[in-house]
């Protein structure tokens, strides 16, 4: 047991220590993430030195259960595909043009129109696809305008990750932790959509008095221009995203898997593409693009933590941690821990350990638990860089584009906005269960 604590303490301090200090390496012009490199070696690990074995392995990943790594990862890179298809077609970038053509020279409207915009295409696509398209633009627009970015990449990171709780395909570790759990869209939705307002509403009053003073200041006239090269194409994918959306919703009543709902979804753009761009003899890259922007690198990640994880609940650690958040208001225990953890060894990581956790809970506390950590899962991203996925890509997008970036300030505000967020979510999800 002490060799497998020992070799899972290790890797997650090694992952914690790329992400922070060297998060990517250049191969042949091409940025290659390290992170996962170092959780397959520490599953390697683990298998080498005997602590699990091959076939414990197999069996985990093979196993018809919800909790199966495979069904989650198909789901999570569905919905990935449909959302990054968007951005190739220019839907989002055109989005936020709009958003900044409605400011009218007041940086305070343009505050509350980008909170909004961020807010409602997070809930419908993903928090990450989110900040990889809207993170350069508030950049690039900040800077023509002769104006601080610093207000409007924190909004943007808040609304993008406070927001993404309100669905279960807003974020990778609602995917896990919900299906894991057996929760369907609409079980999922009835929980989560009050904590998630209270979180939401709470987090946008706090950044707007942070940063009331510099939003004070008078915003040059700044056009903006972004088209739509094809709308047709925005129309099927549209399309899909909705279609897949309802079926989603549905999924419990006509008996279907969520993963299967998304994969036939992400299928079909894929034959309804390359029907369009033969009938019309156009030539396009979006189906390239999207293959290509897909985070391949989660298969690898998702599949070597929950080795470590396999490994720790074999011998009765998970179990152990379940016992100490034990007590009589769950949602509080679970949350917070999550939360913290989250900052510790990145939120998915932390998703893929609390399945087990949970498992090992109390039957009144299972409910309870797994909402309490998606809610930690989610705000654990306003806290510090290290919390989330989106939060390290955020962070990596302002280096490459020269924007200046304090770890201290990202803590500072993030402490103001993250522990009045993540209380009010809660709160509000203690009274609704």
């Amino acid at each position: 047991m002490e060799t497998a604590v020992g070799i899972s303490l290790f890797t997650c301090a090694g992952m914690l220590t790329s992400i922070l200090f060297k998060p990517s390496v250049n191969v042949k012009k091409h940025s290659v993430s390290i992170y996962w490199m170092v959780v397959l070696a520490g599953a390697a690990a683990l298998i080498l030195s005997g602590c699990i074995s091959i076939k414990e392995v197999y069996a985990g990943l093979s196993a018809d259960t919800a909790v199966n790594p495979i069904k989650i990862l198909v789901l999570f890179f569905s919905m990935s595909v449909l959302s990054v298809f968007l951005d190739e077609v220019g839907f989002f970038r055109y989005m936020a043009c709009v958003t900044l053509s409605k400011a009218n020279a007041s940086q305070k409207k343009l505050f509350v129109c980008l909170f909004v915009i961020v807010s409602v295409l997070t809930v419908f696509t993903s928090n990450d696809i989110i900040i990889l398209t809207f993170t350069p633009f508030i950049c690039y627009f900040a800077k023509n305008a002769g104006i601080d970015p610093t207000p409007y990449l924190f909004c943007e990171l808040v609304a993008a990750n406070t927001w993404s709780m309100m669905f279960v395909i807003g974020n990778p570790t609602n995917i896990y932790l919900a299906t894991a759990n057996g929760i369907t869209f609409m079980e999922y939705f009835k929980v989560m959509a009050l904590p998630t307002l209270a979180a939401g509403l709470t987090a946008f009053f706090v950044l707007y008095f942070i940063f009331r003073k510099k939003l004070s200041q008078p915003l040059k006239p700044n056009k903006a221009e972004e088209k739509i090269t094809d709308k047709r194409l925005l129309g099927i994918g549209l399309l899909h995203l909705s279609l897949c959306t309802f079926m989603l919703v549905i999924s419990a009543y006509i008996e279907l898997e969520m993963w299967l709902i998304t994969l036939a979804f992400a299928c079909s753009l894929f034959i309804f593409d390359i029907a369009y761009r033969g009938l019309s003899h156009t030539h396009g890259s979006e189906l390239k693009s999207c293959l290509k922007r897909v985070p391949w690198e989660m298969i690898p990640f998702i599949i070597s933590m929950f080795v470590i994880v396999l490994t720790l609940d074999k011998f009765g650690l998970t179990g152990k941690i379940s016992e100490l958040l034990e007590c009589a208001h769950p949602e509080y225990s679970y949350g917070m821990a999550s939360f913290l953890t989250a900052n510790m060894i990145n939120n998915i990581p932390m998703s893929v350990l609390f399945c087990p956790v949970i498992a090992n809970a109390s039957a009144i506390v299972t409910q309870p638990a797994v909402y309490a950590a998606i809610i930690g899962s989610n705000l654990g991203a306003l806290l510090t860089p290290v919390g989330a996925l989106a939060a390290i890509m955020w962070s990596n997008i302002l280096k490459k584009t020269h924007v200046p970036f304090r770890f201290t300030s990202y803590i500072k505000n993030g402490v103001l906005v993250s522990i009045p967020a993540i209380l009010g979510a809660l709160f509000v999800l203690s009274i609704g269960l």
